[in-house]
């Protein structure tokens, strides 16, 4: 009796890890449809990408704003 106790044990591994790529591969078809859904706009600009520009970034504080000299102190 006592070897039929780890082919149980791995049945059970092995079952989970099935049950788990099953799961995945649920998840990884849903993220794909709802890819697929959002598509590329008329434009051609990924939805994603749409309005990031290259190039530096404006700065979040001015150099005369209380609050940047603040930050700077602390």
């Amino acid at each position: 009796m006592a070897k039929s106790r780890p082919s149980m044990q791995k049945r059970r591994t092995e079952a989970a890890k099935m049950d788990k790529k099953q799961a995945k591969a649920a998840r990884k078809a849903a993220r794909d449809a709802s890819k697929a859904e959002r598509g590329v706009t008329e434009d051609g600009v990924d939805p994603d990408l749409a309005g990031i520009t290259a190039g530096p970034q404006p700065r979040l504080y001015e150099d005369g704003d209380p609050i940047w000299h603040d930050e700077k102190l602390a």
